[in-house]
């Protein structure tokens, strides 16, 4: 049974008592529970316009789409939700292993009605999206990627690049909890991580910053990399990815970003029937925030190519 409640201005959590989500011009606010998870949507765009899902990743919340969201392409409706535990969701009743995150979005889904929908995915968002399209194509026109490795990885592919993951993946899964309640670790994060600071002022990072000191927001990241580096990474390494993509996968990618290293998400290695890679000058990792207009363009790109006979 399909259960919303929306909300035309403030949003609580589940976990402490927080400020409301921050404000966006012009966008609907809801909360929709889905296999146990009391999802937080933030939607701008006609309500019978075609349905676009947007993912957000670490350390972020649905904010990371405030452009897109305040200037929705025509025809097109945005649905960021906050994933389980982050923003204003509330928390995953699992330890945030990747194939239950997107068990819950596919359910988020199915209460919205939504039989077929536009992905984009960002960081963590993207991660969880290469899986649903994998898992479920069907449900599926087409996909953004943005500044994340798609899964076909081998050791050959991945080694060079493991220091990157060791530099901040190891603290965060260890100490996470502590880290994003009681240090500076998110403002580094962004200070390093951003190559254009202009969309990253102080208010704009404290948006994260402060919501991430909720403890059921930072219990979740941490169980986002405990459960990656202790059960996901040794078994990709064990048992490769062996589906293949059959839509259209746009992958976008800022080559300054310091985290993921635009090889991993390289076409030649991409096991695809659709798949191709645009590597974009002078942006980090943050590239809805940093590039907001070209990532606007490829989605209006993409759903041009993708629309409907």
């Amino acid at each position: 049974m399909r259960q919303r409640q929306h909300d035309s201005g403030s949003a609580t959590s589940t976990a402490t008592e927080t400020a409301d989500p921050p404000a966006i011009a012009g966008v609907r606010r809801s909360f929709v529970t889905a296999r146990g998870v009391r999802f937080h949507l933030t939607e701008a765009g006609p309500t019978d316009g075609r349905p676009v899902l947007a993912l957000h990743g670490w350390p972020q919340h649905h904010y990371a789409f405030r452009h897109l969201l305040a200037d929705p392409p025509p025809g097109l409706r945005i649905i960021a939700p906050d994933l389980p535990g982050y923003g204003w969701s509330g928390p995953a009743p699992h330890r945030w292993a990747k194939d239950d995150v997107a068990a819950d979005v596919l359910a988020l889904l199915d209460e919205l009605g939504l039989d077929r929908v536009l992905l984009v995915g960002h960081d963590w968002g993207g991660y969880i999206g290469h899986l649903l399209v994998l898992r479920e194509p069907e449900r599926f026109d087409g996909f953004l990627a943005l500044n994340i490795a798609h899964p076909w990885q081998t050791p050959r592919t991945v080694l060079p690049h493991l220091w990157r993951f060791m530099v901040y993946q190891p603290p965060v899964a260890a100490f996470g909890k502590y880290l994003h309640q009681h240090t500076r670790l998110l403002d580094l994060v962004f200070a390093k991580a951003v190559e254009n600071p202009a969309e990253f002022g102080p208010e704009v990072v404290r948006v994260y910053t402060d919501r991430f000191r909720d403890p059921v927001c930072a219990r979740a990241a941490t169980d986002t990399y405990r459960t990656f580096l202790l059960r996901e990474l040794p078994r990709a390494g064990r048992h490769a990815e062996t589906r293949r993509a059959t839509i259209p996968i746009r992958a976008l990618f800022g080559v300054d970003d310091g985290a993921v290293h635009h090889s991993l998400a390289a076409a030649e290695t991409a096991q695809a029937d659709d798949y191709t890679l645009e590597r974009v000058a002078n942006c980090g990792h943050f590239i809805t925030e940093e590039r907001p207009d070209l990532v606007r363009a490829r989605l209006i790109a993409l759903a041009a190519e993708t629309a409907p006979a």
